[in-house]
C-alpha cells in the first residue's frame, strides 16, 4: 500500500500575519503623489536599504524615534512619521493614517514650490562670480544643489522635523493643561480621586518625556557627526556620479595617437582634478543643514524643558503633599498623646475610688444615726469627689505642661 504523499507547499506561501507587501504613498522630487504597494524586497532594491533598516520603520514593532543616514537614502521614524528619503523621491508608509493628513498636504506643498535657501547669499553669489566658468561643472552643480535650492531630502527632512515638532509641543501645551489645575486641586484637598488623576497625569508626562528627549538625541547626534550630515547631501552625491560617468566617457573617446608622457601627463591632471572634486564630495558645505537642524532643535530643546518644568511642579506639589500628610500625622500623634495622658489621669481618680470602695471600716462608710450624721456624711461625700476631680485635673494639667516645657507636644 502506498503512502500519499502530503500536497507541495506552494513557494509564494509566507508566514501567517507577515503582510507581503504594504501601501506606500510616493512623492517624487517633480510631479503629483501616487499609492504604491511595495514589498520589502522591492524597497530594498531601490533604495539599497539592509533588512534591519527597514525594520526600524515597522509599525508592528513600535520603534523609538531613529533617523538613520545611509549611501543612498535617509530612514525617518520620527513619531507617526515613517518615511524613506531618496534623492529623486520620499515614499511614507501608512498613508491612510489620519495622523499624516496634515503632514501629507505640507510636503506635497512644500516639494512642489522651489523653495530657495536661505544660505545662499550675496557672499556665495559673489564667490561663484569670482571663481568663474574654470572651475568645471561639478562645482557649478555642488553649488546648484546646495547654496541655491533646497535639495529635495532636505525638504522633506524639514517637513518631517516641523511635523514632529509641533505635534510634541501639543501634546505638551495640552498635557500643562490639564496637569497645573489639577496639581493645585490637590494641593487644596487630598482625595482618592485627585490622586488618581495626578498619576495618570504623571504616567502620561514620563513617556511624553521620554519620546521628546528620544528625538532631542537623535538631532543632536545628527549635529554631532559631520559625515553624516554631509551624507544626507543625496541630490550632491547623485550629481557628483553623474559628473564622474561623464569624466570616464570623455576619457575613454580620446585620442590614442596620442603620445605616452603626455598622455601620463593628462592622467596625472585628471587625478589631481578629481581629487579635488572628491575632495570637495568628501567635506561638503554642510552650513544649511546644520542651521535647519539647530532650528528644530533649540524647538525641541524648548518642549523639553516645558515638560521639565512641569515635572519639577509635580515634584514640588509631592513634596508639599508629604508635608501636609506629615503634619497631619504629628497632628493624630499629639491627640494620642493628650488622649493617653487624660487616660492615666483618668486611672489614677478610679483607683481613689477604688480604695473607696474596699471593705474597710471608716466613719464615712458606716450608716448614718441621725439626720445631722447624714448632712455630714454627704458634704464629706462631695468634698471627697471634687477633691478627686480636681486633683486628676491638676495632674492632667501638670502633664500638658511637662509635656510643653520638653517640647513633646507643640
Amino acid at each position: 500500500m502506498e503512502r500519499k504523499q502530503p500536497p507541495p507547499v506552494p513557494a509564494t506561501t509566507r508566514r501567517k500575519g507577515a503582510p507581503a507587501s504594504r501601501k506606500w504613498l510616493v512623492v517624487p522630487a517633480a510631479g503629483e503623489p501616487r499609492e504604491a504597494e511595495l514589498g520589502k524586497h522591492r524597497i530594498m532594491e531601490m533604495t539599497g536599504l539592509p533588512t534591519r533598516d527597514l525594520r526600524v520603520l515597522d509599525p508592528d514593532l513600535s520603534s523609538p524615534s531613529t533617523i538613520l543616514v545611509r549611501e543612498r537614502a535617509v530612514v525617518l521614524n520620527l513619531e507617526h512619521v515613517k518615511a524613506i528619503v531618496t534623492a529623486t523621491e520620499a515614499l511614507v508608509l501608512d498613508s491612510s493614517n489620519p495622523l499624516l493628513g496634515l503632514f501629507l498636504n505640507d510636503l506635497h506643498a512644500r516639494v512642489a514650490s522651489p523653495d530657495v535657501s536661505s544660505t545662499g547669499s550675496a557672499t556665495d553669489r559673489s564667490n561663484e562670480t569670482d571663481q568663474g566658468e574654470g572651475n568645471g561643472p561639478a562645482v557649478a552643480l555642488c553649488r546648484a544643489g546646495n547654496a541655491k535650492i533646497l535639495p529635495f531630502e532636505l525638504k522633506v527632512l524639514e517637513v518631517c522635523l516641523e511635523h514632529t515638532c509641533k505635534c510634541l509641543e501639543s501634546e505638551t501645551l495640552a498635557l500643562e493643561k490639564e496637569a497645573y489645575p489639577a496639581l493645585d486641586e490637590l494641593t487644596s484637598k487630598v482625595s482618592r480621586l485627585n490622586l488618581e488623576h495626578v498619576r495618570h497625569i504623571k504616567n502620561r508626562l514620563v513617556a511624553l518625556s521620554g519620546r521628546v528627549q528620544k528625538v532631542r538625541d537623535e538631532l543632536e547626534h545628527l549635529l554631532d557627526d559631520d559625515m553624516d550630515m554631509s551624507e544626507m547631501y543625496l541630490t550632491r552625491k547623485l550629481a557628483f556620479q553623474g559628473f564622474t560617468e561623464t569624466l570616464s566617457r570623455v576619457d575613454s573617446n580620446k585620442d590614442a595617437s596620442t603620445d605616452y608622457d603626455d598622455k601620463e601627463q593628462e592622467d596625472r591632471d585628471d587625478e589631481t582634478e578629481t581629487g579635488r572634486d572628491s575632495s570637495a564630495y568628501v567635506k561638503p558645505d554642510i552650513e544649511e543643514l546644520e542651521m535647519l537642524v539647530e532650528a528644530y532643535f533649540v524647538q525641541i530643546d524648548g518642549t523639553l524643558n516645558k515638560l521639565y518644568h512641569l515635572r519639577e511642579y509635580v515634584d514640588d506639589t509631592e513634596d508639599y503633599i508629604n508635608i501636609m500628610l506629615d503634619e497631619k500625622q504629628n497632628q493624630l500623634l499629639q491627640m494620642g498623646v493628650l488622649l493617653t495622658t487624660a487616660t492615666v489621669v483618668v486611672t489614677a481618680g478610679i483607683v481613689v475610688v477604688s480604695l473607696f470602695g474596699m471593705n474597710i471600716h471608716i466613719d464615712l462608710m458606716k450608716d448614718p444615726d441621725t439626720d445631722e450624721q447624714a448632712r455630714i456624711k454627704n458634704i464629706k461625700f462631695w468634698e471627697t469627689t471634687c477633691g478627686t476631680v480636681a486633683g486628676c485635673l491638676a495632674i492632667y494639667l501638670i502633664a500638658i505642661y511637662a509635656g510643653k516645657r520638653s517640647k513633646i507636644l507643640h
